[in-house]
């Protein structure tokens, strides 16, 4: 099928950017990553990830995290797993 139906769309500069050069290195052209994502969008019939709305619990972890609280830090895998299986 021709290809004849155009799709314009505003996005942030930087993104565009960044998820531009993941393309690049995937060998995939902006126009066919759009044209992918369409036919998975087709092929499920709906969006091809999952989409949900955070509980209460998992928002305030996000939060705390994102104002660099409550973070514990690891400085080997090790100490990590020790400190779970305890």
């Amino acid at each position: 099928m021709a290809k004849t139906e155009m799709i314009r769309a505003r996005i942030e500069p930087d993104l565009k950017k960044e998820v531009s050069s993941i393309f690049q290195a995937i060998g995939l052209s902006t126009t066919e990553a759009i044209t992918l994502f369409y036919k998975m969008v087709k092929l499920n019939r709906g969006l091809p990830f999952e989409i949900k709305i955070p509980n209460e619990l998992t928002r305030k972890v996000m939060q705390a995290t994102n104002e660099g609280r409550d973070l514990v830090e690891w400085n080997r895998v090790d100490d990590l797993l020790d400190e779970n299986d305890s």
